[in-house]
C-alpha cells in the first residue's frame, strides 16, 4: 500500500479473482466506499483509496483478500462482517474461522459458524458440559448447537438428541385451538424443527423422531425426568421461570450436555415473573463447569436491516434507561 497525502494504493494480489473481491456490479466496493465515507477508483494495477479513511477501508478491502483466500466467494452480508470488525479494532482469522466444519447438511452443505462470536460459541459448546449462549434474535445460537447436537448423534456421542422450548401462552388461550395438546403446543416448537429439518432432513428427522432418538418438545415434558447419554437443548430459556429453569437444568444425566439458548431483550414473561435464564446467569456465573457465551449484533447472520433494527431498539432502550435514572435522582434531591 502507498500512502500518498489522501490517497491509498491497494495492490490486489494476483491469486485474487477481481471479479469477487468486487462483486456483481462493484457491489462489494460500493458497500466499503458508503461504510468508510471514501472513494474507489479502479485501475490495472489496483485500487486508489481517497478519503479520510482510506487506511480503514484498505484493511476491509485486505480482510476481504484474507477471506477470499479460503472461501470461493463473498457476498454483501460477508462483507458488512468484516467492516464491523474492522470498526471494533478486532482481529479476523479467515482461515481458522472458515476451516470448521460443524457438520454437512442432508443436502451436503458445509455448516460452518460465519462470525468470530459464532466460532467462539461453537468451541465453548464442544469443550463444556453445560452452555448459555445468550444474544439477540439471528446470531445462530439455535441452529448451530442443533448442528453440534446432531454431529454428536452421528458419531455416536450421545444417544439421543432432547430439544425444548416454553410455550409462553401454554395456558387457556391454547384451549381454543384444535387438536391435541401436541397439536397445541406445535406451533411453538416450529423453529426447533425447522433447523433439525435443515441439517438432517425431514425424513431422516421423522424416523428418529417416531423412535424417541430425537424429542421435540415443550418445556413442561421435561418434569420428573433424568436424562443420561443425551444433547439437550433449551430454547427461547428467557421466557422460563426461575421454577422452570432450576428443573430442567436437574434433569442432566450423565455424559449428557446441555445448552440454554435465549435473549434476555425479549422477555414474553407476563409482568412481574422474574425470569429463570436472567436470574441463572446471576447464580451459575462462578459454578465451575457452567459457560457463558455471549454474542451480539455483529454476529446476526439475518438480513443486515435485522441487525439495524437491533441496534436500533438497543440504543432507544439504553437512552430510555439513562433517562429514567437520571428523573430518579432528580426526585431525590
Amino acid at each position: 500500500m502507498d500512502n500518498s497525502k489522501d490517497i491509498v494504493r491497494f495492490e490486489i494480489p494476483e491469486d485474487i479473482n477481481r471479479e469477487q473481491l468486487f462483486g456483481t456490479l462493484d457491489a462489494n466496493i460500493k458497500q466499503v466506499e458508503k461504510a468508510t465515507g471514501t472513494s474507489i477508483v479502479m485501475r490495472d494495477d489496483g485500487l486508489f483509496i481517497k478519503g479520510t479513511e482510506n487506511l480503514r477501508a484498505a484493511n476491509i478491502i485486505n480482510r476481504m483478500v484474507e477471506n477470499l483466500r479460503v472461501e470461493p466467494e463473498i457476498d454483501a452480508r460477508r462483507v458488512n462482517y468484516l467492516i464491523d470488525m474492522e470498526y471494533r479494532g478486532e482481529s479476523f482469522d479467515a482461515r481458522e474461522q472458515t476451516s470448521d466444519v460443524i457438520c454437512y447438511t442432508y443436502r451436503g452443505k458445509p455448516l460452518r459458524p460465519k462470525t468470530k462470536g459464532q466460532k467462539r460459541y461453537v468451541d465453548i459448546i464442544r469443550k463444556n458440559d453445560m452452555v448459555f449462549g445468550i444474544g439477540p434474535a439471528g446470531t445462530g445460537k439455535t441452529y448451530l448447537a442443533c448442528a453440534l447436537a446432531a454431529n454428536a448423534l452421528k458419531n455416536k456421542e450421545v444417544e439421543r438428541v432432547i430439544l425444548a422450548r416454553p410455550a409462553v401462552e401454554a395456558g387457556e388461550s391454547l384451549g381454543f385451538l384444535p387438536g391435541d395438546l401436541q397439536d397445541k403446543v406445535d406451533p411453538y416448537l416450529r423453529p426447533l424443527y425447522d433447523a433439525i429439518f435443515e441439517i438432517i432432513g425431514q425424513e431422516t428427522a421423522a424416523r428418529l423422531k417416531e423412535t424417541g432418538v430425537i424429542e421435540v418438545v415443550p418445556l413442561a415434558y421435561m418434569r420428573g425426568r433424568t436424562l443420561d447419554n443425551s444433547f439437550i437443548i433449551l430454547d427461547e430459556a428467557q421466557n422460563t421461570t426461575r421454577e422452570q429453569m432450576k428443573m430442567f437444568l436437574t434433569r442432566m444425566g450423565f455424559n449428557s450436555k446441555v445448552v440454554v439458548t435465549g435473549d434476555i431483550t425479549q422477555i414474553d414473561l407476563p409482568k412481574g415473573s422474574g425470569s429463570g435464564l436472567v436470574e441463572a446467569r446471576r447464580v451459575l456465573s462462578d459454578v465451575e463447569g457452567v459457560e457463558f457465551s455471549y454474542l451480539t449484533e455483529v454476529d446476526v447472520v439475518r438480513h443486515d436491516l435485522v441487525k439495524k433494527i437491533i441496534k436500533a431498539y438497543s440504543d432507544y432502550e439504553d437512552s430510555n434507561n439513562s433517562n429514567a435514572n437520571v428523573r430518579r435522582g432528580g426526585s431525590k434531591r
